[in-house]
C-alpha cells in the first residue's frame, strides 16, 4: 500500500498568518496523519493528528485552553479507528507508530495503539518527561497525551542506519533496512521534527510535516518570517529546512505538509468542513 494521508481535523487560521502576502480570509488548514503497509514491518501509522482526547473529557486546565485558542474541529470521519476500518483494518494490527514530533496535534491518538513499536526521537522524549509541564506547554507538548510505557516500546530514530536519500535531500535514517523510508531531520518547527523521504517511489515522495503550513510558503518570496517564526523552536533551522525541502521540490521531488489546505492526490477522499 502506498502512503496514504487522512485528515483528523480542521483549524481555521487567516491566510495571511501562514503565507507572506496572503489575505484575511480564515482557510480550514488541514491536520494530516498517515499510513502505509511495508512488506516486512506491516501496517505503519505517521503520527496520530488531532482526537477527542484534545477536545472533550477530563484534561488539564492547559490542554483546555490549548483547546480554546486553536479551536480544532474534528473530522469523524478521518480519525484513526474510523479510517482503518475503512481500509479493511484495526488499531491492533498497526505494527509501528512514526512520532515526527511531541505536538498534540501529532500524538493525541497514540493511546489507541498499545502494542505498536514507537519511531521516534528517544532523547526528545527523554526530555519533555523529565521538564515542568510549564516548558511544554510553551511548546504545545502534553504529557497527558503520551501513554504508560511509551519509553519501553520505543524505537530510537537516531539509532538506525544513514543512508542518503534522492534529489539531494542529504542524508536520512532508514527506517527498515531496504532504503524505502528514510526519516529526514528538518529541524526548526519543534525539537527533534523530522519529515519521511519515500524513496522507492516513481517520484520520490517527501512528507515534510510541519516544515511550513502551506506549500506557497515554501517558496523564497511567500515564507513568512516575524512574527510566524516567534512559534518556532529555531527560526533559523526552520529557514534552512525550508529551502531544502524546496530545493527537493525543485529538483522533481514531491513533498506533502501535513496541515497544507490544497488537496494531494495522497489524500483520502473527505467530508468538507
Amino acid at each position: 500500500m502506498k502512503p496514504v494521508f487522512a485528515n483528523s481535523a480542521f483549524v481555521t487560521a487567516p491566510e495571511r498568518l501562514f503565507v507572506r502576502g496572503g489575505t484575511w480570509r480564515r482557510v480550514p488548514l488541514k491536520v494530516r496523519y498517515g499510513l502505509f503497509l511495508h512488506p516486512a514491518a506491516g501496517l505503519v501509522l505517521i503520527d496520530t493528528g488531532y482526537g477527542p482526547r484534545v477536545t472533550r473529557g477530563r484534561r488539564s486546565l492547559g490542554l483546555r485552553l490549548y483547546n480554546a485558542i486553536l479551536g480544532p474541529h474534528l473530522a469523524m470521519d478521518g480519525q484513526p479507528e474510523t479510517v482503518l476500518h475503512r481500509l479493511g483494518f484495526t488499531p491492533d494490527d498497526v505494527s509501528i507508530a512514526i512520532v515526527t514530533h511531541f505536538h498534540a496535534d501529532h500524538v493525541a491518538g497514540l493511546d489507541l495503539f498499545p502494542t505498536a513499536r514507537i519511531i521516534a526521537k528517544a532523547e526528545v522524549l527523554g526530555k519533555i518527561l523529565k521538564q515542568p509541564a510549564r516548558k511544554n506547554l510553551r511548546h504545545g507538548i502534553f504529557t497527558e497525551l503520551l501513554p504508560a510505557g511509551l519509553v519501553s516500546r520505543m524505537v530510537d530514530v537516531d539509532g538506525l542506519a544513514v543512508s542518503e536519500a534522492p534529489l539531494g535531500l542529504g542524508k536520512g535514517r532508514d527506517l527498515f533496512g531496504d532504503g524505502s523510508v528514510l526519516a529526514i531531520d528538518l529541524p526548526g518547527h519543534a525539537e527533534g521534527h523530522f519529515g519521511l523521504c519515500f524513496a522507492w517511489l516513481p517520484r520520490p515522495l517527501l512528507y515534510a510535516v510541519d516544515a511550513q503550513w502551506s506549500s506557497e510558503a515554501l517558496e523564497d518570496d511567500r515564507r513568512l518570517g516575524f512574527p510566524a517564526s516567534l512559534i518556532a523552536d529555531d527560526p533559523l533551522a526552520l529557514a534552512e529546512s525550508t529551502r531544502r525541502v524546496f530545493a527537493f521540490r525543485r529538483a522533481g521531488g514531491e513533498v506533502l505538509l501535513c496541515h497544507d489546505p490544497a488537496s494531494s492526490p495522497h489524500d483520502l477522499a473527505e467530508d468538507a468542513p
